[in-house]
């Protein structure tokens, strides 16, 4: 009779109703038997240990064999299964009552002992009215699902006491640890039973993990309570930084538009000063020559012109200067007056040419005083502006106007 099962019932396999797990070392695979009948099996070199139940390969192959609404027949061959992960117990409670089709019977073959204990917890716990059977071979296990079918599959003999203790047992396990039940009433056998140590075990046990469940809730309460503070306390100074940082905007604003009026001023300052200096030096340029054109003593003549000659000279470094004066010269002398209130304006344009590269002949004549007395100045300026013996005015003034 299994031959001729075996003979008679199609046998239907994609490439793709398969699923590689290559961690653990197997191949899972399902074929169509029949019309309603899915055999799942896996493919390895040595026993191996079931990580994940490939729901979604089962819900493909239902699919496409236009099964999901409709009742199947399950066979599962345990070749090389050693062990199940916790994962693929908990994947089977979605299996059972949560998934669509309804299955008719499951029957395992070639399950192997460590592993047998697995199978009659998954038996204890199956929804009231599926069978659940274990043969020791494919051929006896199609011979089951042909019998089932005819309805000629024998019922099981009714259980010993021990077997329903069994099952009892494995039960409240399953539910607890796969289906995390701990509230589920334990009917515990009276005192004088032999399994009643087992029973009571068991309700100490679900007592203890409904109370390690309410310490896990409870510390969750308490690290969602302390990210949500943490949040809060974030945005809150994002918040105040914000509201700073727009303050500091106005405030830059407000002082770039005084920065701008006081530029727009010197440069109208400068226009005039610039005017000045040009009809000055015209000026002197007429006195030269009319110098030049005078017959008196030769001496006398020199002093004159020397005088002359020097003072245009003058008149272009100052005009030189104010030509060269940019905005960024502007907003120096302002950040440096800030910074040192007790600079005077003659040490400001100082410290302004010397920001400039002029050498100090050059400065002490604009400025109207001896090269002697243009040191005097510079060592007063050293100590106003709070350098130490070795630092140079000059590289003093030149990073500062650098930060700007």
């Amino acid at each position: 009779m299994s031959k001729e099962i075996a003979a008679i019932l199609p046998d239907s396999e994609q490439k793709h109703w398969e699923t590689e797990h290559l961690q653990a070392g197997f191949t899972k695979h399902i074929r169509l038997l029949g019309r309603n009948i899915l055999e799942s099996s896996v493919e390895a070199r040595y026993d191996i240990t079931l990580d994940a139940m490939d729901i979604d390969l089962f819900d493909t192959v239902l699919r496409e064999c236009g099964l999901t609404d409709e009742p199947v027949f399950c066979l599962w061959d345990f070749s090389h299964v050693a062990d199940v992960s916790y994962p693929y117990k908990k994947s089977i409670t979605k299996l059972l009552y949560n998934r669509n089709p309804q299955f008719k019977l499951i029957v395992f073959y070639h399950v192997q002992p460590s592993v047998s204990i697995l199978v009659e917890s998954f038996a204890a716990v199956v929804p009231e009215g599926l069978r659940v059977l274990v043969t020791e071979d494919r051929q006896q296990a199609l011979e089951a699902i042909m019998e089932f079918e005819k309805g000629t599959l024998p019922e099981p003999p009714p259980e010993s006491h021990a077997e329903i203790m069994k099952r009892n047992f494995l039960a409240y396990l399953v539910r607890m640890s796969w289906f995390d039940m701990f509230d589920e009433h334990i009917s515990v056998p009276p005192f004088d039973d032999n399994y009643y140590t087992f029973f009571k075990a068991i309700e100490a046990m679900q007592t203890d993990l409904r109370e390690k469940e309410k310490e896990k809730e409870m510390e969750l309460e308490q690290l969602k309570q302390d990210y949500e503070q943490k949040i809060t306390d974030a945005v809150i100074k994002l918040n105040a930084q914000i509201e700073l940082n727009r303050k500091q905007a106005r405030e830059s604003e407000k002082e770039m538009g005084e920065l701008k009026a006081r530029i727009a001023n010197q440069d109208m300052e400068l226009t005039r000063v610039s005017t000045a200096i040009a009809e000055k030096t015209t000026a002197l340029r007429n006195l030269l020559d009319q110098i030049y054109a005078l017959d008196i003593d030769q001496d006398q003549k020199r002093q004159m012109t020397d005088s002359c000659l020097s003072l245009i000279e003058t008149e272009t470094i100052e005009k030189r200067l104010n030509i060269e004066l940019t905005e960024s010269d502007s907003v120096f002398l302002s950040k440096l007056q800030k910074k040192h209130p007790h600079l005077n304006q003659r040490e400001l344009r100082i410290s302004l040419l010397v920001k400039l590269n002029y050498d100090t002949r050059e400065i002490a004549r604009s400025v109207g005083i001896s090269t002697r007395g243009m040191e005097s100045i510079r060592y007063r300026m050293h100590k106003k502006l709070g350098l130490g013996k070795h630092q140079s005015i000059k590289t003093y003034l030149s990073d500062l106007a650098a930060t700007f």
